[in-house]
């Protein structure tokens, strides 16, 4: 602080001295000059008297108490700090501290620097474990956390992480950049370079101001932190135009710069070659009746304030002479209008602070100011950014080793990942029902994909299907309406007509593969298809063994005809279907099929399948069919050359051979398909192999039934030439 001042109180309080501005009354030297920094900052004096006043008027808030108050102008030198520090801890005159025999008004407080008392901290930061030293010390001035905050959203709002950084050499410049470092680089704002200095008159004032050159070309945005006074942004613009060097930047001074009307006249050339600015101005606001009390100020009826004249001298430029004084030829007398004075301090204020047309605007962040449009601060806006371009959405950030997070390159998002926005620091997987679009910068949803009856493939099955399900129909009814001829008689014709029946419900068991899978539908296809193949695969059987058996009964003395019958075939029958059946139920009790959901098989596409639950139960069952048509495949292969002239076995093998290929080429095809190509291979090996038995082992018959009626007759069945 420059004004240092401290509150007394007199405990006789009364009207007369409460409110009466002479009571407050000072000595100021002629020398105008020598108190130039003390009228610098007399709005803020003005401010502490009306305050005083104003107490003083008060008669319930202290009550036989009249405060008063006495200003000392440190100039920030230590040795006047020290000196008046010492001052208010001793008798007057007398620097002995803690000694304080002559002093009659009570030392209450003091507004400025560091003391052991009631203090009130004005313009310095307070840290945390000062307070157990100083625990009677107040600070009333804006944190400068705020300030920190306002210039990390400012940055952040012009898409700014490139810039730079200037602070004096003392204990607020280093205490702003180790505050401020951090912050911005928890934000990934990056510092094209930091300079804290100290400059002086001296050698290396030039090679300093260089130094200082090349660092700030590196930036387009330079925060500078310091005081208007410094003597390095004297030093800093007459450099600059004495080498023509380029202010042409985005300069952004922090609230410590301080603009007030007694400022404008020496700030003005000074800020005028940066082109513009960005000002932090600390939050204010409104004293109630402040502005009525500026108006009442008159210079030729001061009331005890010696400075208001002074002050009025050197803003307006002009002199106060005694009434009927001529005043010096070239010299301008002041007015005494106090209210058009005012205006027009006001105006000149204003013109400082905001810029006229042909002058270099400040923009004061913190307050609004509606006469500024968006769109004059923007037209000012560079490409302040380490990096060459910008990450478009569908790009990733990519820092190369030993570059900082800023200088980053953009690489795109790898496969099954997006982002939407740019300078996207990683890339995000779209949710489990979505996947990446082509430009990879949002997320599309997936198909639901399964054999729809609708689709080409499920509709071509479906007429396969139906299709042998008529054929299997229409060699049903052949057999039903020809079932006493030697043919059909001629190998258990009641077999004939369970292996019909097994097939066409095996033809028709493959609707329950196609179309949307639903639980139940999951529940019971995999079920159905294996018990109504090892049904088929068992009639097949029992048929073999009846040939077998039949031929070997042809023998003399073979007692192998007291096999032959219907309790060894219905055993068969019934036994093999049986044993599947006990299968498929334990599956379904233990971890039955179930409606699926696969997001990761297909790229933009969800397969629902049905999921088999029990892996092993389901190879189980397949084993156990592969089986019962392994061994009706080795009857049938061993009964072959049987010498009948309508040997049966031999389609059998024939339909069998035709059987297990279809399923042992279904198991790696099946393995290595997803989705409905999956299903289709399962829908196709069912069709395939049914109509494999049907068409080897009833075929021939329904050729003699249909075309060949004479060879139905029970000499040709029972002769020994081939057919």
């Amino acid at each position: 602080m420059e004004l240092l001042s401290y509150c007394s109180k007199n405990t006789q309080k009364g009207k007369e001295n409460s409110t009466s501005t002479q009571d407050l009354s000072y000595n100021v030297p002629q020398s105008l000059s020598h108190y130039r920094p003390l009228l610098r900052n007399y709005h803020q004096f003005l401010a502490l008297m009306f305050a005083v006043i104003q107490v003083n008027k008060e008669q319930l808030l202290l009550p036989n108490i009249t405060l008063g108050f006495h200003i000392y102008d440190n100039q920030k030198m230590e040795r006047k700090i020290f000196s008046f520090s010492l001052s208010l801890l001793s008798t007057r005159d007398r620097m002995v501290p803690g000694y304080k025999c002559d002093r009659q008004d009570t030392l209450l407080s003091v507004i400025g620097e560091d003391f052991h008392f009631l203090q009130l901290g004005v313009g310095f930061e307070f840290s945390q474990g000062d307070r157990r030293v100083y625990p009677s010390f107040f600070r009333i001035n804006p944190k400068e956390s705020a300030q920190y905050e306002g210039l990390i959203q400012l940055l952040l709002h012009f898409q700014w992480n490139w810039v730079g950084l200037i602070a004096n050499e003392d204990d607020g410049g280093e205490h702003f950049v180790s505050s401020l470092i951090p912050k911005l680089k928890e934000k990934e704002i990056c510092l094209a370079f930091t300079e804290v200095i100290k400059f002086a008159f001296n050698n290396d004032r030039h090679k300093k101001l260089y130094h200082l050159f090349n660092a700030w070309s590196k930036g387009e945005v330079i925060i500078v932190f310091g005081e208007l006074s410094a003597f390095a942004n004297f030093q800093i613009v007459g450099f600059a135009e004495e080498t023509h060097a380029s202010l042409l930047k985005v300069w952004i001074f922090t609230s410590n710069w301080k603009f007030n009307v007694m400022s404008i006249q020496y700030v003005l050339p000074l800020i005028q070659p940066y082109h513009g600015a960005l000002h932090f101005k600390d939050h204010t606001g409104d004293v109630s009746e402040f502005s009525h009390f500026l108006m009442s100020l008159d210079p030729l009826n001061p009331q005890g304030d010696s400075y208001l004249c002074l002050w009025w001298e050197l803003i307006f430029g002009c002199k106060f002479y005694k009434p009927g004084r001529t005043p010096p030829r070239g010299t301008k007398p002041c007015e005494s209008y106090n209210i058009y004075n005012a205006i027009y301090a006001v105006a000149h204020a204003l013109h400082g602070m905001h810029g006229s047309r042909g002058q270099p605007a400040i923009m004061r962040l913190g307050k609004e100011n509606p006469n500024v449009q968006s769109w004059q601060v923007i037209s000012k806006v560079p490409f302040a950014r380490c990096g060459k371009k910008r990450c478009q959405a569908g790009q990733r950030r990519r820092v190369p080793e030993g570059q900082q997070v800023c200088c980053y390159q953009c690489s795109p998002c790898p496969e099954g990942t997006i982002s939407n926005q740019t300078d996207a620091a990683s890339c995000d997987p779209c949710p489990e029902n979505q996947y990446p679009n082509n430009d990879k910068d949002h997320c599309i949803a997936k198909k639901i994909h399964f054999l729809a009856y609708q689709e080409p493939l499920g509709y071509g099955l479906t007429s396969l299907s139906l299709s042998f399900s008529m054929i299997t129909l229409g060699v049903l009814a052949i057999f039903l309406k020809h079932h006493d001829t030697p043919i059909i008689k001629a190998n258990n014709r009641y077999l004939t007509y369970i292996l019909l029946v097994s097939l066409l419900l095996c033809f028709l068991c493959a609707f329950l593969f196609i179309g949307r899978p639903r639980n139940l539908t999951c529940l019971f296809q995999q079920s159905a298809f294996a018990i109504l193949f090892s049904l088929a695969v068992s009639s097949v059987l029992a048929k073999t063994v009846m040939v077998v058996l039949a031929f070997m009964a042809t023998k003399p003395g073979n007692k192998t005809r007291k096999l032959l019958g219907k309790p060894l075939t219905n055993s068969i029958v019934l036994a093999c279907p049986l044993v599947q059946a006990i299968l498929c139920a334990i599956w379904l009790a233990t971890s039955p099929p179930y409606p699926n959901l696969d997001f990761h098989s297909l790229v933009g596409e969800t397969i629902l399948e049905c999921k088999e639950g029990s892996t092993s139960m389901f190879y189980t069952v397949l084993a156990y069919l592969g089986f019962l048509a392994i061994i009706s495949f080795l009857m049938a292969f061993l009964a072959r050359k049987l010498p009948d002239s309508f040997n049966e076995a031999k389609f059998i093998t024939f339909s069998m051979l035709v059987f297990c290929s279809v399923w042992i080429a279904f198991l790696p095809t099946y393995l290595n398909t997803k989705g409905k190509s999956m299903v289709a291979v399962e829908i196709f090996s069912i069709l395939a192999s049914g109509a494999g038995l049907l068409s080897c082992i009833f075929l021939p018959k329904c050729y003699i039934i249909l075309l060949r009626p004479d060879l139905n007759c029970r000499q040709n069945i029972m002769g020994h030439k081939n057919l």
